[in-house]
């Protein structure tokens, strides 16, 4: 005995697929609302209009010459190795600010001790995960920027 294919077999299979379809687009949407942290500028007109002092602020920062090398140590302290030109950077002050990518955790500051020899270690440790950390070397006028992720 063979079943035929009804009016009803029809409507199961469209329930099914569309089901599935608006459960998918609805846990994507759920995941996206509940990941993004923000926006990444708030008005890209403006941002656009200090991109040329952006440029320059980066190639006055390459012709320092400074080199970083930032690691976590054992105990989740940021450790920071500064040189200029094959020396060691002694006596810059370094700051950071971690930040959750994700924006589900509080920012928070970070400040460093000067360990001599161009070494440099904070005073707290990050927490686990991972942390995207905006660093500020200075050394009198000299300035540079840079931004690493941690984890």
């Amino acid at each position: 005995m063979t079943r035929r294919f009804t009016g009803g077999h029809m409507l199961a299979l469209m329930l099914a697929f569309f089901g599935t379809v608006v459960a998918v687009n609805f846990a994507m949407a759920t995941l996206a609302v509940r990941t993004f942290g923000g926006t990444v500028v708030d008005n890209s007109y403006v941002a656009s209009q200090h991109y040329n002092h952006w440029l320059d602020q980066a190639r006055a920062q390459r012709a320092l010459g400074w080199t970083t090398r930032l690691a976590l140590d054992p105990e989740r302290h940021v450790t920071a190795a500064v040189g200029a030109r094959g020396r060691p950077l002694d006596g810059a002050l370094i700051g950071a600010v971690a930040m959750h990518p994700l924006g589900h955790e509080v920012d928070f500051t970070l400040r460093f001790a000067d360990l001599g020899d161009g070494h440099y270690r904070s005073l707290a440790p990050l927490p686990p995960g991972r942390w995207i950390v905006r660093f500020t070397i200075a050394r009198g006028s000299d300035r540079a920027r840079l931004i690493e992720t941690l984890q």
